[in-house]
């Protein structure tokens, strides 16, 4: 397997173990892994009327700050456009839409990682 395919396979481990944990919370699982120009939005969810948007990020370990920190500004610049475009293909408008943008970071094992979930977290 090439270092791409690994990635993607860790990504969908990751993203599965997130969604998972979120169901547990009580979310609702909407969508995932939706692609536009700008980027892809891992999870859609929603808690009550609120779409959540999660980008799911997974480290080995935190030396270089963990999963958290990956999310950087041009990243979350990103995940505003692709919501924007996800929610006026869905036919809503961005700003009368009750939406946030949450992050769950998981860390260690990737069987058994810890995970930690930021809501609102920009």
């Amino acid at each position: 397997m090439t270092k791409a395919n690994t990635s993607r396979h860790t990504g969908s481990i990751t993203e599965q173990k997130a969604k998972q944990f979120l169901i547990e919370q009580g979310l609702l699982f909407v969508d995932q892994n939706i692609h536009c120009r700008q980027g892809e939005i891992d999870l859609i969810m929603k808690e009550g009327d609120t779409f959540v948007f999660i980008e799911v990020k997974y480290r080995k370990n935190n030396h270089f700050g963990g999963a958290i920190y990956a999310v950087s500004t041009p990243k979350q610049r990103k995940l505003k456009h692709c919501v924007a475009f996800y929610l006026h293909k869905i036919h809503l408008n961005e700003y009368n839409t009750p939406c946030r943008f949450d992050v769950v970071a998981l860390e260690g094992d990737i069987n058994q990682p810890q995970i930690t979930w930021l809501k609102n977290a920009f």
